[in-house]
């Protein structure tokens, strides 16, 4: 498996943690249980942020294009109504 394979798994598999993770914490009702989920999630978080920089730097991940100003400006009207 090359390096391009290997990151682009792992950034799949830690955005479906966070996923899950998000899930356990609006379910959680043990708070002291809440606030460990919510601190692995904002590591996992950290970490998912850093491998996208070196995955784009490399050349393994696009982005997707940016949004125009037109473009956002009609997603804040849509959901103003």
């Amino acid at each position: 498996m090359d390096e391009k394979t290997m990151v682009n798994d792992i950034l799949n598999n830690t955005k479906a943690s966070l996923t899950a993770y998000q899930t356990a914490i609006s379910e959680c009702e043990n708070m002291q249980l809440r606030q460990t989920f919510q601190q692995i999630r904002n590591n996992d978080e950290s970490f998912q942020y850093e491998l996208f920089k070196v995955a784009e730097s490399k050349g393994y991940y696009m982005p997707a294009a940016k949004a125009t100003v037109t473009e956002i400006q009609a997603v804040k009207t849509q959901l103003q109504q």
